[in-house]
C-alpha cells in the first residue's frame, strides 16, 4: 500500500454554543488538561481545544447540539482510581463498568458538561 495510519490526531467533541468557560473548568480545571491555542482562523468558530497526553481534544460549537450519549472516546489513564476520587469529590457523577474486568481493564464513564459520554480506562499491569 501506498499510504499507511499513523493513528489518532485529535477527537472532537460537540457543545452548544457559549460552552468555553465550562469546557475549561472541567476539561481543563477538573481533568488537569492544558489548554491549547486554536490557530487564529479557526478561534471564530469559538469552542477551546486540550492536550490529553500525547493527543489533543477539541471542543467545537454545533449548532443544534445533541450530546453524543453513546458513542465516546476512551481514554488510557494511569491513576484510574485517583482520578475517579477526584472527579466523586467535586460532584461528578461515575458511571462505573465491569465489563472488561476479565481483561485485565478497570474503567468508568463520566457526562462532560454537555451530555457527552467519556470513558476513562487502565489496563492492569
Amino acid at each position: 500500500m501506498a499510504y499507511h495510519f499513523d493513528g489518532i490526531d485529535h477527537v472532537q467533541l460537540a457543545a452548544p454554543e457559549g460552552c468555553e468557560e465550562e469546557a475549561r473548568r472541567f476539561f481543563g480545571g477538573l481533568l488537569g488538561w492544558p489548554e491549547i491555542q486554536k490557530p487564529v482562523p479557526l478561534r471564530a468558530r469559538g469552542g477551546a481545544w486540550f492536550q490529553c497526553g500525547a493527543h489533543q481534544v477539541h471542543i467545537g460549537v454545533q449548532k443544534d447540539f445533541v450530546p453524543a450519549a453513546k458513542a465516546h472516546p476512551a481514554f488510557h489513564v494511569r491513576g484510574l482510581d485517583q482520578l475517579k476520587v477526584r472527579l466523586l469529590e467535586r460532584g461528578t457523577a461515575v458511571i462505573d463498568d465491569d465489563a472488561r474486568t476479565e481483561e485485565g481493564v478497570a474503567r468508568f464513564y463520566v457526562l462532560d458538561p454537555f451530555g457527552n459520554r467519556l470513558e476513562f480506562m487502565e489496563q492492569a499491569r
